[in-house]
This record gives structure tokens, C-alpha cells and sequence, in this order.
């Protein structure tokens, strides 16, 4: 599988989204911002899309589409964007091809047992389907502020 790399354009994947089916490369003409985050209904995963949905305006007005990512299913996903009134679509990938295709598959400790999870992690696509930034490791406080500075920045 192709992986996503900076300042080439991405894999173009489909993906199962809360709008339906969708190709990343029906994004372009927009920058794109791409988080991946480990769960719905969680603490942190709901502080960064509360975070990305109360800055969206700011997003949309520099031409930027958000969409959220993890491997939770559609029905999980769509709850979870109602119940929070996030204004963008979340990605579904239980078969992990798009968390692959981004690297974001990590080894993870919990209460000492380790695991393969998520690690929340935000990509920055340009209006020609090219990856220009990654945030890997993401501590959520001012995270998405960082992400706006950057979208500035293309």
C-alpha cells in the first residue's frame, strides 16, 4: 500500500464517511485537514473535535475542509457527531487502510498491557492533494490552533 509522504500527493483512498462514500481526491480544490483520533465518546477525542468544530469557521474561511478519522463504525461515529453538533464528517476505518496509509498505527500502553492503537495524529493537505504537514503525537490543548496557523501559512 502507498503511504502518505510530505510534499507528495496522497494515496487516493476511499473512504466510508457520515456523508457517505467519498475519494480523497474529491477534496482538491480545498486544503484538507485530516485528524486521526483513537475513539469516539472519549475525553481527549471529544475535546479536539469540540476544539476543530468551535473553530470551524475560521477553517472554511481559508478554503479547508476538516473530516475526523478513527476505526470506530458509522453508526458509532454518526452518535457521536450528533450528540456533539460537530459541523464536519467523520471517517470510518475499521479495516485500518486509511490509518495505514498515514502511519498512525502505533504501539500503546494501558494499565500495563500494550496494544496497536491510534495515535492521534493531524495531516495538513493542500488544494492539489498534497501533504504538506503532520502532527504526530498530538497533545489536543492548542492543538487545532496550531493546525489554523499552519493552514495560514500554506
Amino acid at each position: 500500500m502507498e503511504k502518505a509522504t510530505i510534499d507528495k500527493i496522497v494515496p487516493d483512498i476511499s473512504l466510508k464517511t457520515t456523508a457517505g462514500d467519498l475519494k480523497l481526491s474529491e477534496l482538491r480544490g480545498h486544503n484538507l485537514v485530516l485528524y486521526f483520533y483513537p475513539k469516539d465518546n472519549t475525553p481527549g477525542c471529544t475535546a479536539e473535535g469540540q476544539a476543530f468544530r468551535d473553530n470551524y469557521r475560521k477553517f472554511t474561511a481559508r478554503n479547508t475542509k476538516i473530516l475526523g478519522a478513527s476505526r470506530d463504525t458509522l453508526p458509532s461515529h454518526e452518535r457521536f457527531k450528533q450528540k456533539y453538533s460537530f459541523p464536519f464528517e467523520l471517517v470510518s476505518d475499521p479495516d485500518e487502510e486509511l490509518c495505514k496509509a498515514f502511519d498512525v498505527i502505533k504501539e500503546k500502553k494501558l494499565y500495563g498491557k500494550k496494544f496497536l492503537g491510534v495515535d492521534r495524529s493531524t495531516f495538513i493537505i493542500d488544494a492539489q492533494g498534497v501533504l504538506k504537514k503532520d502532527f504526530r503525537g498530538v497533545k489536543v490543548k492548542g492543538h487545532v490552533e496550531e493546525v489554523l496557523a499552519a493552514i495560514k501559512a500554506l
